[in-house]
């Protein structure tokens, strides 16, 4: 096998609950020999029908195929499934949801086994699997040289992002994006708790909501970005720090106001506040960064 492993690459796919049915079905209209194992053997049953060999289990599945890629539960699921099935010689891609301690830890465990570790982060829900345009992918971290020999193949169902040699590294950005997307949630939750009991239009209100969100960001995250990289963090300050923390007081009154709890924002409202009794004043929220370092 050369780099850049083509498109009739043998696959064998351990999990098929729904991301794993998504990837299963790309690799099979893309023409790779797809075996297939599922410990509920009736998540398999469809697949047959186009194309797949479903194993009767998972060290069949795994003998079947170079490459064995894992879509399971969590890292428990992984253990438990590949448990006593000889690794040697596979090249091993986890697309299970771990921690980088546990993608770390993982990989060495593969090693051990005479396996070729790559840990992957899925950033795409199920219906994007498949379709370039909704821009899915997934974040890639341990060998290069296994990345880069399977990196058409893992290609077929999502756009893929190396990360590094790392091996925790592709959960590491999954987590992180993931954390800031439940934090923006959280502050969407809160703005529509706002106007929940006026006679605002929600429908109306989303693309006001959306517009402000993207404004805001785009310059915000490559702003906090260079400051960290260069310690500077009080040039090209808009909103300073002291006004931005004036300004909570209104927004919490706001809340109390509507009748809603502000315990999505207070947290953040209170990290500002530490920051303050610390720093002039003149810089921005970059500083908030470091306080959450223990």
């Amino acid at each position: 096998m050369t780099a850049n492993a083509s498109a009739e690459t043998p696959v064998t796919l351990l999990g098929l609950g729904a991301m794993g049915t998504a990837l299963a079905r790309t690799w099979l209209a893309a023409g790779h020999p797809l075996t297939v194992w599922n410990r509920t053997a009736a998540r398999a049953e469809p697949l047959v029908a186009e194309g797949a060999k479903v194993a009767d289990g998972a060290a069949e599945a795994v003998a079947a195929s170079t490459l064995v890629i894992v879509c399971l539960l969590d890292d428990a699921s992984v253990a438990a499934a590949l448990d006593g099935i000889d690794l040697t010689g596979k090249d091993l891609v986890n697309l299970t949801t771990t921690t980088p301690a546990e993608a770390r830890a993982r990989a060495a465990w593969a090693e051990e086994r005479g396996a070729r570790y790559l840990d992957g982060g899925i950033m795409a829900v199920p219906p994007m699997i498949g379709i370039p345009e909704a821009g899915g992918y997934v974040f890639y971290s341990g060998s290069r040289e296994l990345f880069e020999l399977h990196r058409e193949s893992l290609a077929v169902p999502v756009g893929t992002t190396y990360v590094g040699e790392d091996a925790g590294f592709a959960a590491l950005h999954d987590v992180a994006l993931l954390s800031a997307m439940y934090g923006m949630f959280a502050g969407v939750t809160h703005a529509f708790a706002l106007i929940r009991r006026e006679n605002i239009d929600p429908v109306a209100f989303a693309p006001l909501l959306v517009n402000w969100i993207q404004a805001m960001v785009d310059p915000s995250v490559e702003q906090t970005a260079r400051q960290l990289v260069s310690g500077d963090l009080t040039t090209d300050v808009v909103s300073n720090l002291a006004m931005q923390v004036a300004g909570t007081k209104t927004l919490l009154a706001t809340a109390e106001e509507q009748g809603v709890s502000a315990e999505l924002i207070q947290p953040q409202f209170a990290l500002m506040r530490r920051l303050l009794a610390t720093s002039t004043g003149e810089e921005d929220l970059t500083g908030t960064v470091d306080l959450l370092l223990r």
